[in-house]
């Protein structure tokens, strides 16, 4: 009887105390998890490895998925973000362009046969004169999200052979566009007001920009047509030395301006999923050393990004900040830390604003 009134005595009075303690407890170690994951970086590498210097304004990372159309998108991201600079924010439609080229290839394909095949791959300056020639469009107004238009172009390279009719051929590229990527706005609508795609397409870009190259089987001072094996229209190039070029890079993006930057991504040392393009150091990163590789073909024109931005490392080497275009997933949100050396040696060309393009030979 006794044990028994000793065990309802500690039952009343201590269990409570325990019951309070563990539950305090509990609520301690669980608000230390939840203040350590909301102090966690998100992005630890992108927090610590590079420190950024200058960084230009951009609309948002999109992803070309497997399309061969970085071109385009490097393009529209250079011109985004020097009306950004302006203080005109614009996001631009890419499948507006692309289509429109895809249309228009299509006749040439079955007029011209195999050799006249619709290709997706293409230049900065292809991007321009198709804007030249057909207009742009709001990103909002023609988004097509999801399209893969190299399949698109493969398909109307099939209907182009087999088509006797081009007027029946014109009807079936617009009905399976317009099954794909929806049909095109009979105009664009943008603040209250109504424009062509050519009038929009001016308000936003006005044919103000300068194609510049640095390679020494040309002579510099002049414009050359690049054997690139996507310089399809034969777009010519300002040929530079290699150091007015670097120039003309930090100097665009001092004033506020992107650079659309077309090279080579097929080095060891150039990673989307960490972020970062190098190259081993060396001292011998010049103008006759990079004419070698362009030759071996070492160097081609297999990307596009639009560059935004300088930054350094840890140890203070200088690296530049592009936006790429295969969506977000690396450790910076879809951009790429590209180290000085790697633009040097890799650039083959650069589209800059002419308003920043004051080239001294």
């Amino acid at each position: 009887m006794i044990i028994s009134l000793l065990m309802l005595y500690l039952l009343c009075n201590f269990v409570p105390i325990f019951i309070k303690m563990y539950i305090r407890i509990t609520h301690l170690v669980l608000t230390a998890l939840v203040m350590m994951a909301c102090e966690r970086p998100a992005n630890p590498a992108a927090d610590s490895e590079f420190t950024d210097e200058l960084r230009l304004a951009t609309t948002p990372v999109k992803n070309q998925g497997a399309s061969s159309v970085c071109w385009m998108y490097a393009m529209l991201s250079t011109i985004e973000t020097d009306r950004l600079s302006q203080g005109d924010s614009v996001n631009l439609s890419v499948a507006f362009p692309l289509r429109r080229y895809i249309e228009e290839g299509a006749a040439e394909a079955m007029l011209g046969g195999r050799r006249h095949a619709i290709t997706m791959r293409g230049t900065a300056c292809m991007a321009l004169s198709l804007l030249d020639t057909y207009g742009a469009a709001p990103y909002d107004s023609y988004p097509a999200e999801g399209v893969n238009y190299d399949a698109l172009a493969r398909g109307v390279n099939a209907m182009a052979r087999r088509s006797q009719s081009l007027s029946h051929l014109r009807r079936q590229v617009g009905d399976m566009l317009d099954s794909r990527m929806g049909a095109l706005p009979q105009r664009v609508y943008m603040l209250h007001a109504q424009y062509s795609f050519g009038e929009f397409a001016r308000s936003v870009y006005a044919q103000d920009y300068q194609a510049l190259t640095s390679f020494t089987h040309h002579p510099f001072g002049r414009r050359v047509v690049l054997e690139l094996p996507d310089n399809h229209r034969r777009d010519s190039f300002l040929n530079v030395p290699l150091d007015t070029l670097m120039h003309a890079i930090d100097r665009a993006l001092d004033q506020g301006y992107a650079v659309c930057w077309e090279g080579d991504i097929s080095e060891p040392g150039f990673s989307f999923s960490r972020g970062v393009a190098t190259l081993p150091h060396s001292p011998r990163y010049d103008q006759q050393l990079r004419q070698r590789w362009f030759e071996r073909r070492q160097t081609t024109d297999d990307h596009c990004m639009c560059i935004i931005g300088r930054a350094h490392d840890r140890q203070g080497h200088p690296y530049y900040i592009a936006k790429n275009s295969w969506g977000t997933d690396n450790p910076f949100g879809g951009m790429m830390y590209i180290s000085r050396d790697y633009i040097r040696m890799k650039t083959i060309a650069i589209v800059i604003n002419n308003e920043t393009c004051h080239i001294r030979l």
